[in-house]
């Protein structure tokens, strides 16, 4: 189970940290992603994080302002977003695979308006 917190309402060139707290599994076995979806959009990719001490991964719509990483302790993931602008609202998803099967979580609205 992936449980997402820390969506809001922010002004533009603000910031937040996105969680996802898993459950029934341990995050650092397995690849952790974050995506996001507007209406009648796909969702996107916007960062990944692979198994422990191989690296991460940033789509191009959000590179250079978020961050992700993991805390194996709390077996949570995090999405820190920077300098975010109005086109980042969205709802935001925390994404796993695990024996090819995608599990997902329930996303967390973020608007970023003034």
């Amino acid at each position: 189970r992936l449980v997402e917190s820390g969506g809001g309402l922010v002004q533009p060139g603000g910031s937040l940290r996105l969680s996802c707290a898993a459950s029934g599994f341990t995050v650092s076995s397995y690849a952790m992603s974050w995506y996001r979806q507007t209406p009648g959009r796909e969702r996107e990719l916007v960062a990944s994080i692979m198994t422990a001490g191989v690296g991460t991964n940033y789509g191009d719509s959000m590179k250079g302002r978020v961050t992700i990483s993991r805390d194996n302790a709390r077996n949570t993931v995090f999405l820190q977003m920077n300098s975010l602008k109005p086109k980042a609202t969205a709802v935001y998803y925390c994404k796993t695979r695990i024996f090819q099967y995608d599990y997902w979580g329930q996303g967390t609205q973020v608007t970023v308006s003034d």
